[in-house]
């Protein structure tokens, strides 16, 4: 273990209750996500909460904007609690926090968490005033807060002053290790302030984020080093599709692989019409490639070569990651441990037997010119051999999935 990584794990001491949802301290590394729709519609808003939290979003933010929006977090509240959803419900303000929050005291109990931003409460005395605001409804109402610090809306006054020092006393540093060295700078004045005005340590997360990896890994490396607080990761306006999946892989993985990382959410810029679950699998899947968590049961695939020119690997493999993720706000209310099965969904003879056999439910599909025949193995044994219409090979193979969790999963206690 490196320096760095000892150090960011000592470091992770302080704990931040959000709802019933522990951030921080020695808690699971927590995910979340924010909504899209227009939080003046309590209903439209409320359905995307409950569909995220059954994606596995373990926290859930709307944006607060405007008076109707406020006026609508109590009832988007009730409504995800009678849909059963408990996802602990975060704000976030900017410009007009202060006056939201304390014109609104039903938004402010309503709300799990506030999220401020330092660079947009406003300027000079008035920004540390309405900070100040924001942070003694936070105490009033036993709320916890995260200070988040981002890069395109940093605290200008910081970057002058900074830029400043740098030409006078003559640093040679570049403008973005003066604006990563502004952005720590600010998080930690900002947790000093919070904590000066009266909150208390454990309600208190912490985030500096930005828009390239690099920068990212540079600027929470340094934040880790300076503060106990629990930090939110992730990488700000990560884009659409596969660049948005890559950047902030590329960074958040290096980063939780040092220690460093609480909280993480993936900013997914979703496809017009898209699905705004998309950012929840997508964080899901990082903290479960890096073995720090377990959300879903996980499934191996082919990735297609000469030998597969039959899209019925590809198609079954589709259809069996949409199946596991239909099942799963069922099944891990249901079985104990059902989020550490996995599947092989193969496309050849080359690899299809050896992978299916290291899954615990594995199918081997035909490649080109080879028999028509699917051999499923369970736990590393041949169990069956499945023929037949595609229709009838997915049929076949959920049902084999589906008694595997019945018959090797417990039931969880009441």
């Amino acid at each position: 273990m490196n320096q760095m990584t000892t150090l960011a794990r000592l470091h992770r001491t302080v704990g931040v209750r959000v709802g019933h949802v522990q951030v921080g301290g020695a808690a699971p590394i927590v995910v979340q996500s924010m909504t899209m729709t227009d939080t003046a519609d309590a209903a439209a808003t409320a359905q995307q909460c409950v569909e995220l939290a059954e994606a596995g979003s373990e926290l859930v933010r709307v944006t607060v904007n405007r008076p109707e929006a406020a006026a609508a977090v109590p009832e988007i509240k009730r409504r995800m609690l009678d849909a059963g959803c408990t996802a602990p419900l975060i704000g976030d303000f900017h410009y007009n926090g202060h006056l939201l929050l304390t014109r609104h005291p039903a938004c402010a109990a309503a709300l799990d968490k506030y999220r401020i931003k330092p660079g947009n409460v406003g300027t000079g005395r008035r920004r540390d005033e309405q900070f100040a605001t924001i942070c003694k409804v936070a105490i009033d109402h036993g709320k916890p807060v995260r200070i988040g610090v981002n890069g395109g809306s940093l605290d200008q006054e910081l970057v002058v002053a900074k830029m400043q020092e740098n030409t006078d006393r003559s640093l040679g540093r570049t403008s973005d290790e003066v604006i990563d060295e502004c952005m720590v700078i600010s998080a930690l004045r900002s947790t000093e302030l919070a904590l000066e005005t009266g909150l208390r340590k454990d309600q208190i997360v912490v985030s500096c984020k930005v828009s390239r990896p690099r920068h990212l890994i540079a600027v929470y490396r340094d934040l880790a080093s300076q503060t106990d607080q629990p930090l939110h990761l992730g990488l700000t306006e990560a884009g659409m599709g596969a660049k948005g999946l890559v950047w902030s892989a590329s960074a958040m993985a290096v980063l939780l692989n040092e220690g460093i990382g609480d909280t993480i959410r993936i900013s997914l810029t979703p496809k017009p019409g898209g699905d705004r679950r998309d950012e929840v699998y997508a964080a899901c899947e990082l903290l479960q490639a890096l073995g720090l968590r377990a959300f879903s049961p996980s499934v191996t695939a082919c990735p297609g070569c000469g030998r597969t020119t039959s899209s019925t690997f590809q198609e079954l493999a589709e259809r069996t990651q949409d199946y596991i993720r239909s099942r799963m706000p069922e099944w891990k209310t249901t079985y104990d441990g059902v989020e550490t099965l996995t599947l092989a969904v193969m496309g050849c003879v080359v690899n299809g037997p050896g992978e299916s056999k290291a899954a615990n439910i594995g199918i081997s599909l035909p490649g080109t010119g080879e028999a028509p025949n699917c051999p499923v193995y369970i736990d590393g044994e041949h169990f069956i051999t499945l023929r037949g219409t595609y229709d009838e090979l997915a049929a076949g193979f959920r049902a084999l999935v589906d008694n595997y969790v019945a018959t090797h999963y417990p039931l969880k206690r009441a």
